[in-house]
């Protein structure tokens, strides 16, 4: 303000700073956002306070539960007074909660009145700017007097100039020519046809619409011919090349027919008819239950009695005809007069409504909203209020007590009078005192009810939506004004715009504000051709708009249609599909402008009980088939998309199987798009809708549908003998197919050749001009979704190939793997049922049985398991052998992998069709899958043993691919595998070996006796190369398999009859022998004595495997005078005596260690093996002499192990001790050693019990370990015992390990009872 007083910056400068600084002045984000977050507050401060409620009282309980018992013993008083402490500081911080909530209380209070405030202020800001509009509008008019009253003046200056421009015979003297009277006699006359016409189009509704119509229909012929040519010459995306019509086409060369209706589903049956010398005229009307009311414009109400409709035949338009009216006259009357309230009113009753719970009647008459009794008619309360009432609606609905739960039916009666909304509630039929009022930005005319609290208001400038309880009015914006630029403002739907304009002062007709609740969720709003989706809360849908050509004069909702009426000269219902918009039926009701439809409209209440439409002398009632016969007309003309999304709509209870019905219905319109070469989509429609295989097969051509595919001369007799093909209709009989759940594949044939037939004829009402031309060129509309407008009409009738084929076929692949997987579900990889048939049907729910169903090939109604196990299997067989078939004309690559996985396919087809493919690889596969390794062993032997690589399978040349098919057998094959096994091991016996040697489960698991005598039978090595790998790898200890190695090692060591070696030389015989060695020195599973006496006794090549025999036996002595005497080998009968020594010693652990034996005072339990051989040394049996080298050698060596009295019993007394010196020494090291084994381990035990003790005394000196009998432990008057969990006080305590305390008395019962704590004191203090 000083600056502006000093002159620096002027007042509008500083207005504009300051709003720099707050924003828009009608902006309301700021507050909105502090508002929702002091909501949000207050909702948490409330949860809070609720919890401190709750506490409070487990506070109060707990506190009055200790003094109300006596613990003083534990300390009850002391823990009461602690209560009480913890309950006064618990109420101080409840205060301050409580102060927290009145302060964003009165903030929320606060923040509402600013906001109703800045709602006030854009009122009067909007009605500044009308106010500015209308000035504008009047300098506009102002402009165009000025230029009329210039025009009127210069008008006649005009008309003289051209009068005498024109070269008359008065005017130039001459005496030919035309004449004045002649000239003004055609130019009067073609001003006055001109200006005729133009007063009629300015001020003749009814000619500006018969005009309308004419330039619509014009239009609309010169496309219909467009599209005939277009059709004719075959244009496709941009104009396609012309290709010559076939035979296949002869439908299409057939001449256009006429354009139906989509569906006849309503018939309108005149219900009241004003007699003609009656001139009152139907205002208004009201029906519920059999009673209907009409409200006359001379203020009189009529009361009827509705009788139950009587089916009656119908016209071509859905109207019953003059003709038909006169015959049904005999028939009882629709309509009763039961009573007529001349005095109703004294003006036109313009609405009625009636509040059923309440027993009233609420009339809009003489400018008021008035109550009446719904019995007598007498006029109860005239709401004074209710002064320059425009409308008013009416809602009831079921709404329960926030706090009591208790549901109670409340009924609001909204009227809109002027720029007011009065509302009144009814709870209970007991009318609430308190009356709301709310005002609107402009007077409303029309208002719909969206919730039980929440209504649209439609006025001149657009809709509001209003909520009655908290009194909030939100602008319903246009679709593409939410999330505008910053700082513009939003535009209300169906404001005015530059169009609702007037010309020269003359105010132009401004359409009602229609508004109509088609679900319990979405509501549509209507102004002039205009249309909007809304859901409950005032949010659009993004929806397209209704193609409407005028304004309607009322909407509805009929569920599930929707309706909009014409009121143009002769008067249309538009009967609409909600959610594809497009227009179903049109039935033509004379000068009709009343619709009503009785509530509730949108539940299934209201199903197939009929609305009413009324002119001003006529009542007509609407009566619908049933809905199934709505869905097969549908269906029988083509319009596939309609009656998917009209089943989609109704309610499973209103039709006969809705789930089967929908599913075939599906199938057709897949079955269309197929035939369009739409493939992915008509693929995944079959998919998912689970449709049968073999009906999704059939559409392909013999490659690959083989004996299903329809040839095209079947599909051209099926066509030509349709008697429906004529008309462009379809007759009774393809709906009874469509309600079948699975028809035969002639019957779908025939089905499918009809429905083609259908849509050829079939269109939409609902695209404009443009978007007809638009679907003629463009093939990819969204028409073709099963939410669509309209099906595509124009199926393509040339045989199924080239690229087209495979695309096809790939899309085909995706369905059937899902199919395979659906029957993965019950059938086992080897086509036995998982689970019997019928429980796994019964354990999905019904699509799934549906999808079970499929599955079955032409399935018996009442077919038992075993059945429907063959069908399962015939099915499987069927999708396989079609996915093989796609692989191969698609995707060969993708054949291989599935003939690795369980398969059903035909080996017949498969066998074929490879064989032509030369794909031996994937053959081979197949027969392996199927188990027909018979087959798959031939062909590999007969590429494998081929002298040369064949190029079509380099891959099966020789035994390895053999081989490796032979590893993966079972050993139940035995036989084919061993039948099979002979040419590969001749041919390369180390890989033919990896048959019986490999790693695997199979070859571990043949039979090992067959198998040996297989190999033994071809080569002896062969048997033994076996034997060796289940011993050694496999650790066989069957002693027949040893004992058969051991035979085929000797067998092959022996020597032929003639003298030949069975070895090509001394290496390999020497190497053999000492395989043989190894093998009698590791086994004990052989038969020693029968291998002994397979051993000769005088050969030398066999010396050392008697004594390895003879040692087995236990035989010592004989071994060891064999490496003595026969060979001379002193070193390997040290060796030998040391390995018996060290065995013995394994045997008998307890004489490990105890190797010295005192010289003198000791008994022996029998001389070692040492002695043994020192005995053969120095006392050798005859002609054998002593051999004194190795034994003073043996002396030396072990002298500790020979006891020294037996000892020197042997050694000749000539010997000089001398040569004992280290016989002796070792005698002596020996004793010392045993003397300080027992010093040290003696030591040993000392420190153990010392660190014992210590442990025991003192503890381990961890923190918090055991502290030993050295510890203490403190008693407290708050400390409890660990067990009763009372104080100890003065009680005789005991002290556990862990240094818990207990009463003694407790730890007595713990000890009696055995659990506990009585192990872990025995376990600490022993």
């Amino acid at each position: 303000m000083q600056e502006v007083a000093d002159g620096k910056i002027t007042e509008e400068q500083r207005l504009a700073n300051i709003r720099e600084r707050i924003g828009s002045p009608l902006s309301i984000r700021k507050e909105l956002d502090v508002f929702v977050n002091i909501r949000d507050t207050l909702n948490e401060l409330d949860s809070i306070e609720r919890l401190f409620k709750v506490r409070r009282e487990v506070i109060v309980n707990v506190q009055g539960l200790f003094r109300g018992h006596d613990l003083a013993h534990t300390g009850g008083d002391k823990s009461a007074e602690s209560f009480g402490k913890f309950h006064a500081e618990f109420n101080i911080y409840h205060q301050w909660i409580s102060k927290l909530r009145e302060l964003a209380g009165e903030t929320h209070h606060s923040i509402s009145g600013l906001l109703d405030l800045k709602q006030k202020e854009a009122n009067v800001s909007e009605a500044r700017s009308a106010n500015e509009q209308a000035l504008a509008a009047q300098r506009q008019e102002r402009t165009i007097l000025i230029f009329t009253i210039i025009t009127i003046i210069f008008l006649p200056l005009y008309f003289l100039t051209s009068r005498f421009g024109v070269n008359a015979r008065e005017l130039t003297g001459a005496s030919s020519g035309i004449s004045s009277l002649q000239v003004a006699l055609y130019t009067g006359t073609v001003a006055a046809g001109i200006f005729s016409l133009c007063f009629l189009l300015a001020f003749n509704k009814v000619v500006r619409e018969l005009l309308l119509e004419t330039l619509n229909f014009l239009l609309l012929t010169l496309t219909t011919f467009w599209a005939m040519f277009v059709t004719s010459v075959g244009v496709r995306r941009g104009y396609k090349e012309i290709r010559a019509p076939t035979s296949r086409s002869r439908l299409e060369a057939l001449p256009p027919q006429p354009r139906l209706a989509m569906l006849s589903a309503f018939t309108a049956r005149p219900l009241v008819e004003l007699k003609q010398r009656d001139r009152s005229k139907i205002e208004s009307l009201l029906a519920y239950g059999n009673r209907l009311l009409v409200g006359l414009n001379t203020g009189c109400l009529r009361i009827y009695l509705v009788n139950e409709p009587i089916d009656e035949p119908k016209g071509q338009d859905g109207v019953s005809t003059s003709d038909e009216r006169a015959e049904s006259q005999s028939q009882p009357r629709p309509v009763d007069l039961l009573r007529e309230e001349d005095k109703f009113s004294r003006r036109p009753i313009q609405q009625l409504a009636i509040i059923k719970e309440a027993n009233i009647l609420i009339a809009l008459t003489d400018n008021h909203v008035s109550i009446y009794d719904l019995q007598t008619y007498a006029l109860q309360e005239q709401l004074t209020k209710t002064k320059g009432v425009s409308t008013f609606a009416v809602t009831s609905d079921i709404i329960k007590d926030p706090v009591t739960e208790i549901p109670s039916i409340v009924s609001r009666l909204a009227v809109a009078a002027k720029r007011k909304i009065l509302l009144w509630s009814w709870q209970d039929s007991e009318l609430a005192t308190q009356t709301v009022e709310m005002t609107l930005p402009a007077s409303a005319r029309s208002l719909t009810w969206a919730t039980a609290t929440k209504l649209v208001a439609g006025m001149d400038s657009g809709f509001v939506m209003v909520d009655t309880e908290t009194q909030e009015i939100v602008d319903i914006l246009a679709p593409g004004t939410v999330g505008g630029a910053p700082g513009q403002a939003g535009v209300r739907f169906g404001g005015a715009g530059v169009a609702g304009m007037s010309y020269m002062g003359i105010g132009s007709w401004a359409p009602k504000p229609l508004a109509t609740r088609l679900t319990k969720t979405d509501l549509l709003l209507a102004k002039d051709i205009n249309t909007l989706f809304i859901d409950s809360e005032g949010n659009p849908l993004e929806r397209r708009q209704i193609p409407w050509s005028t304004a309607p004069e009322a909407i509805g909702y009929s569920y599930p249609y929707m309706l909009a009426l014409h009121s143009n000269s002769k008067g249309t219902l538009e009967i609409r599909n909600p959610e594809t918009l497009s227009l179903l039926q049109s039935v033509s009701v004379t000068n009709a402008t009343h619709l009503h439809v009785p509530q509730p409209n949108v539940s299934l209440a209201h199903a197939g009980k009929g609305f009413l439409v009324a002119s001003d002398r006529c009542i007509w009632r609407m009566c619908a088939l049933d809905y199934d016969s709505q869905i097969d007309e549908l269906v029988a003309k083509g319009q596939l998309d309609e009656a998917i999304s009209l089943l989609n709509m109704l309610e499973e209870v209103l039709l006969k199987d809705k789930d089967g019905r929908l599913r075939e219905i599906k199938m057709l319109k897949a079955q269309n798009l197929f035939d369009r070469r739409r493939f992915r989509d008509a693929l995944d429609l079959f998919t998912e809708v689970s449709a049968p295989p073999e009906r999704v097969i059939a559409l392909y051509p013999n490659v690959i549908a083989g004996d299903l595919a329809v040839s095209e001369d079947n599909r051209e007799d099926d066509i030509a003998s349709d008697p429906d093909n004529t008309d462009g209709h379809t007759n009774g009989d393809s709906v009874d197919k469509v309600e079948e759940s699975r028809p035969s594949i002639d019957e779908q044939r025939t089905l499918a050749a009809r429905f083609k037939a259908a849509t050829k004829s079939a269109d939409s009402d609902t695209s404009s001009i443009r978007s007809s031309k638009r679907g003629l060129l463009n093939e990819d509309n969204d028409a073709l979704s099963v939410k669509g407008k309209h099906t595509e009409t124009l199926p393509i009738d040339r045989p199924l190939e080239g690229k087209e084929l495979k695309d096809a076929v790939t899309e085909l692949c995706s369905f059937l793997a899902q199919t395979r997987v659906q029957l993965q579900r019950y059938l086992n990889p080897d086509g036995t049922l998982k689970a019997p048939a019928r429980a796994a049907q019964e354990s999905q729910n019904g699509q799934s049985k549906a999808a079970f169903e499929s599955l079955l090939v032409a399935p018996a109604p009442a077919a038992g398991d075993e059945d429907r196990e063959q069908k399962l299997r015939e099915t499987a067989k069927l999708v396989d052998t079609t996915l093989f078939r796609s692989y191969m004309l698609a995707r060969p690559s993708l054949a291989g992998s599935l003939f690795r996985i369980p398969n059903f396919c035909d080996p017949d087809v498969v066998n074929e069709k490879l064989l032509e493919n030369g794909r031996f690889n994937d053959l081979v596969d197949f027969f392996h899958g199927k188990k027909l390794h018979q087959q798959a062993l031939e062909l590999l032997k007969k590429f494998g043993q081929a002298e040369g690589e064949d190029e079509a399978a380099p891959g099966l040349h020789g035994p390895r691919r053999t081989v490796g098919y032979l590893q993966n057998l079972p050993p139940e094959l035995i036989d084919l595998i061993l039948s099979s096994a002979e040419w590969p091991l001749k041919d390369d016996p180390d890989l033919g070996m990896e048959i019986f040697l490999a790693d695997t489960e199979n070859a571990e698991s043949l039979p090992r006796d067959r198998v040996i005598d297989f190999l033994q039978d071809l080569d002896s090595k062969l048997a033994v190369r076996y034997l060796e790998h289940i011993i050694y790898e496999l650790n066989d200890l069957t002693p027949e398999y040893h004992q058969r190695l051991v035979n085929l090692y000797l067998e092959r060591l022996k020597w032929s009859e003639d003298g030949q070696s069975n070895f090509e030389d001394d290496a390999s015989r020497s190497d053999w022998r000492e395989r043989t060695l190894s093998f009698l020195r590791a086994s004990d599973n052989y038969s020693k004595v029968r291998v002994l006496s397979q051993l000769p006794r005088d050969d030398p090549d066999y010396y050392e495997a008697r004594a390895i025999v003879l040692s087995k036996m236990g035989q010592h002595k004989q071994a060891l005078e064999i490496y003595v005497f026969k060979l001379e080998d002193f070193a390997k009968a040290e060796e030998y005596c040391n390995y018996v020594h060290m065995s013995e010693n394994l045997q008998n652990p307890e004489t490990k260690g105890a190797e010295y034996v005192p010289i003198a005072g000791s008994e022996e339990r029998k001389p070692s093996i040492y002695h043994t051989l020192l005995s053969l040394y120095l006392t050798p049996p005859q002609p054998h002499k002593p051999n004194w080298p190795p034994a003073l050698d043996l002396l030396s060596k072990h002298g500790s192990r020979l006891p020294a009295s037996s000892t020197l019993d042997i050694i000749p007394s000539t010997l000089p001790v001398k040569e004992l010196e280290d016989y002796f020494r070792g005698q002596m090291r020996a004793a010392n050693s045993v003397v300080n084994e027992g010093r040290v381990v003696t030591g040993l035990w000392k420190n153990q019990v010392v660190a014992a003790q210590a442990v025991l005394l003192l503890g381990d000196g961890r923190l918090g370990g055991n502290g030993g009998r050295n510890r203490k432990v403190i008693i407290d008057e708050e400390r409890l015992c660990g067990a009763c969990h009372k104080r100890l006080g003065g009680s005789v305590i005991e002290v556990l390990p862990d240094n818990s305390v207990i009463h003694l008395g407790c730890a007595n019962r713990m000890q009696r009872t055995a659990t506990g704590i009585s192990p872990l004191r025995k376990t600490a203090w022993e």
